[in-house]
């Protein structure tokens, strides 16, 4: 119901089952895919690799009542635009869906550590993720937290601090913050070279 007053959205089919949405999927071929972590039938990564495979312009959210600490880097890795926790505010999911559908990435949850992680950076990164270098965008996943993600994208959109901050219901001063956070955490100092390190991360079009 939220999804479908979405602006530019409308809201296709929905199903309770991951085999009838997978169907529908690969006849109908939509824009945007929203699909449940955990559905029965199938899980919802299998539905994620059929859908990639055979209709790579489809975009991809997926939602969960079920966030860990490698699971940002597993939907990545599997070409995943974004995922949101159920348990956090509708308004994360509205985001969720306008900023996927707009090209751009969005990953929020609140996400509990790891057991290792204490012991072992790499160990938020999945077993499956580590044969080989990582992807730019799996990089920027595991560099920047999904509020980060989010403002980064926006900047390189050519947004100022006043309207992110409008935008994600955020005080400029917060937006700024994060800004900084940014641009420390991979090592730039002007807008120009977050801009094209946000489009290597594939965080925004080209």
């Amino acid at each position: 119901m939220a999804f479908s007053r979405v602006r530019g959205l409308i809201v296709a089919g929905t199903f309770a089952d991951g085999r009838s949405g997978l169907d529908f999927c690969l006849k109908e071929k939509p824009g945007l895919l929203v699909v449940d972590l955990y559905l029965p039938g199938m899980h919802d990564l299998e539905i994620v690799k059929e859908v990639r495979a055979k209709l790579p312009d489809t975009r991809i959210l997926v939602i969960t009542g079920h966030p860990d600490g490698e699971l940002p880097a597993r939907l990545i890795a599997q070409g995943v635009h974004g995922f949101v926790d159920k348990s956090g505010p509708l308004s994360y999911a509205i985001q969720a869906v306008e900023s996927v559908m707009s090209g751009g990435m969005f990953f929020a949850a609140h996400i509990p550590p790891t057991a290792s992680s204490s012991t072992s950076p790499e160990s938020k990164v999945a077993p499956a993720v580590k044969t080989g270098p990582p992807s730019a965008t799996l990089q920027a996943v595991q560099i920047l937290s999904g509020r980060e993600l989010e403002v980064a994208r926006l900047v390189a959109e050519g947004f100022s601090s006043k309207e992110i901050a409008a935008r994600l219901d955020l005080s400029v001063r917060t937006v700024e913050k994060h800004r900084a956070n940014i641009m420390d955490k991979i090592g730039v100092h002007e807008v120009a070279s977050l801009v094209r390190w946000c489009m290597q991360a594939r965080i925004v079009k080209s």
